[in-house]
């Protein structure tokens, strides 16, 4: 027999409560030791860092680790990391003709990155999740400089609320000065929302353990009612950095499977308004 619907909210209410509950205590034995969460090896997944040798001539998801600072607003680069990276690269591979690498059993290969590997200037994309949170050196901020005016593409990601956003701001300048790389506002008229797709505008997606407690996608309330998609642009135009403040990609990525309304509600036009931003990404 099938479990009634209030039952199943309240398994998912408490499933969320209790993932909330272990996130906040590895964060804090993180911070206790020094560093941000997940960073530099020693963290939540002890992942390792790509080396020039994992790139094949294919497409690879390159996600940046960088360290919390304490001044910031968010959680850290792992968020939604492993899971958000295999099922786009996934979706890429399955939706576009896109040559995404694959292990010899079929799992793309994601990988993990720093501002200051070498390996940075073979990525194809970099993302960063919740970068309310980044303390960016000055050397980080100079090979990311680097990274993008020689082509490269960054993705900023699920980041909420004003201090958040002004905080992001900041690190972003230190790459990319304010008099020579301008943010502006894009609109549903730029080649982006239809690379592939027809996206009519950027959706509010909330976690998914936010939605299912409060059935509200604005995580800050008001002060994050408003879906912001910005880019910094190059003298031509082209975007450098998409950044999509007040909402979150990457939960639409890695919890496509969780819930059925979810992926409906969320994971179809994440993944619609992701398609197009990795193809506009390749393409410009």
């Amino acid at each position: 027999m099938f479990p009634s619907r209030r039952r199943r909210r309240l398994v998912l209410l408490a499933l969320a409560a209790l993932a909330l509950a272990v996130a906040a205590q590895v964060d804090a034995q993180f911070r206790q030791r020094g560093g941000g969460r997940g960073f530099g090896g020693r963290g939540f997944f002890n992942a390792r860092f790509a080396e020039p040798d994992d790139f094949d001539g294919r497409w690879h998801f390159c996600r940046v680790a960088f360290a919390n600072d304490i001044r910031g607003d968010g959680g850290g680069w792992s968020v939604d990391y492993p899971r958000a990276d295999l099922n786009l690269s996934i979706r890429l591979s399955e939706l576009t003709k896109t040559d995404v690498s694959k292990s010899p059993g079929g799992e793309p290969n994601h990988l993990l990155i720093r501002l200051t590997d070498p390996a940075l200037f073979d990525c194809p994309f970099i993302m960063m999740t919740e970068p309310g949170a980044a303390g960016l050196t000055d050397q980080e901020a100079s090979k990311l400089h680097d990274y993008l005016v020689k082509g490269g593409f960054l993705w900023a990601d699920d980041f909420w609320g004003d201090y958040a956003w002004q905080w992001w701001e900041a690190q972003l300048r230190k790459a990319l000065p304010a008099n020579e790389y301008p943010i502006i506002d894009l609109t549903p008229d730029h080649p982006l929302y239809r690379m592939q797709f027809d996206v009519k505008k950027t959706p509010q997606i909330s976690s998914i353990g936010f939605w299912a407690g409060t059935g509200s996608t604005s995580e800050r309330g008001q002060e994050s009612a408003t879906v912001h998609t910005r880019a910094a642009v190059d003298s031509h135009g082209r975007i450098m950095v998409l950044m999509t403040h007040n909402t979150d990609f990457g939960d639409s990525f890695e919890r496509e499977g969780d819930d059925p309304r979810y992926f409906l509600e969320f994971s179809v036009p994440g993944y619609a308004f992701g398609i197009n931003a990795l193809l506009y990404s390749m393409t410009h």
